[in-house]
């Protein structure tokens, strides 16, 4: 699709300026930031990850807490008390398992306890810089209104879509499609008016038309 690198190009100059390359940070913090994450608001999740990690700076401090502390901990975190068993869970085996460094490969990730393909490839990306597609609820969504493929579920969205998107953008795309989706295609009410890649998405084309219509 011709279309593909022109959208997330002008989404790239539109919310990351020229800067195409995404930070890395500590692979221990995005994965238990990335548990934390679910059903959780991005506002919340630092404030959250934060109070975590400066009472476990280490996965061996958290493989070593009790699973009630991480819940009191992460509270007010959705599912703190599921999220809390989980996360200690996963820092024992790691540490058990692989020496207290959090593994580089999706096998070795998703083979965890509650770590799944997004948490995982989370980690590769924002971790350790490998390209792989992270598909969250945004790039599900914007992915089919832009008319790049037609999905059920995130993995079929992430199969499909390494198909079509360049891999030198697969890094990044989470990051603009997560400011694209809480800035102008919202998953209700979006501003399709205001969206800077209008004219490459039929969803908002066609949305326009109606109103204008209705006007």
């Amino acid at each position: 699709m011709e279309s593909v690198p022109a959208v997330l190009e002008i989404l790239q100059k539109t919310y990351l300026g020229q800067k195409g390359a995404v930070e890395l940070g500590n692979p221990y913090k995005v994965l238990f930031a990335t548990i934390i994450s679910q059903r959780n608001k991005d506002e919340l999740t630092e404030k959250v990850s934060a109070k975590l990690f400066k009472k476990y700076p280490t996965i061996r401090d958290l493989a070593t807490a009790k699973p009630k502390e991480i819940s009191k901990t992460i509270y007010p975190s959705g599912f703190y008390n599921v999220k809390g068993r989980v996360m200690v869970a996963v820092a024992k085996e790691i540490v058990e398992k692989y020496s207290a460094k959090i593994p580089n490969t999706l096998d070795a990730l998703t083979g965890l306890p509650g770590v799944g393909r997004k948490t995982a490839n989370c980690v590769l990306v924002y971790g350790y810089g490998q390209p792989e597609i992270v598909v969250d609820t945004h790039v599900h969504r914007i992915s089919q209104r832009l008319g790049w493929i037609q999905s059920k579920n995130p993995t079929e969205t992430e199969s499909k879509l390494a198909k079509v998107v360049p891999k030198k953008y697969w890094k990044t795309i989470n990051t603009l499609f997560v400011k694209h989706g809480k800035t102008a295609c919202l998953p209700v009410g979006p501003r399709c008016l205001d969206c800077p890649v209008l004219l490459y998405c039929p969803f908002g084309n066609s949305r326009v038309k109606s109103l204008v219509v209705r006007g």
